[in-house]
This record gives structure tokens, sequence and C-alpha cells, in this order.
């Protein structure tokens, strides 16, 4: 099994649940908010909240996707200000989730709740190698925007 370092920035992660898979079929892991008041979102804005925590993959082939979770952004129109955000394997500073308000109504987060989600995922990091003509012609070939039907 991989494992990944967490180190807590915020002590109230403690009571509410540090970062966990919530079910044992779960592909990412809940962040909660882990602001000091509840946040305010105005329609169409975007603000920055804590989830408490900086990770240390490590390992180059892999990195973490911040995703919205499906129900808060169904129901209540909470998405990610920059649509996932990606966590490279070297970086170790906190994490900060990008929360935007994408409904008509102000939307409020309270301190604990869970508000967006972290997925782990293969990268692969291929040589790309410059030519000047492809070795091989798909079927495809440059057919552009919707040329598949």
């Amino acid at each position: 099994m991989m494992r990944i370092e967490l180190k807590v920035l915020d002590q109230r992660l403690e009571a509410w649940g540090l970062p966990r898979f919530q079910s044992a079929g779960a592909a990412a892991i809940d962040l909660h908010a882990c602001a000091d008041a509840p946040v305010e979102i105005a329609p169409r804005e975007a603000v920055l909240i804590s989830a408490g925590f900086a990770l240390h993959i490590g390992d180059p082939g892999v990195a973490a996707l911040v995703l919205p979770r499906s129900g808060m952004g169904h129901k209540r129109g909470l998405v990610l200000g920059n649509l996932v955000g990606l966590i490279d394997s070297d970086y170790q500073g906190p994490i900060l989730v990008s929360a935007w308000n994408r409904g008509t109504a102000p939307l409020r987060i309270e301190p604990g709740e869970r508000f967006a989600q972290l997925m782990f995922v293969p990268v692969l990091r291929p040589e790309l190698v410059p030519v000047s003509d492809f070795s091989e012609i798909s079927a495809r070939g440059e057919g552009g925007f919707g040329s598949t039907g």
C-alpha cells in the first residue's frame, strides 16, 4: 500500500476527522473547510478555503486532484474556481481550495463542513519527441473539433 505523508496544519481536524476515505469503495477523501468562521460566498464569487493540512506525495508517478463534491455542486452550486485543482508530487504547502459559487443565491460553508474531495491518480511522464511527420497516421488524422460526428 502506498503511503503519503500528511501534516496537520489545523488541529480542529483531529475532532472533525482527519482526511480519509468515507467508504470501502470511495475513490477520494473528503476535505473539511478549515475556516475560523462561516464562509459566505456571493453568487459568481470564488474564495480560497484551507483544507487544514499539507501533503508530501513524493512519488513523481502520483498526483492528487482536488474535485468538487457531487452533491454540493448539484444541490448548492458549489464548484471549484479552477474546475480541478492539481497537487504535484513535490508540493508540500497547504492545500487550499478555490471554492466558486456558480449559483444565483449566496452560499454558506460552515467550519468543518466537507466541501471538496481529493483523489490520488497515476501520472504518466512520457518523453516528448519532436518530429516533422507522425510515424503513423490515424483514421481521424488532422480532423478538428467535431470531426468524428
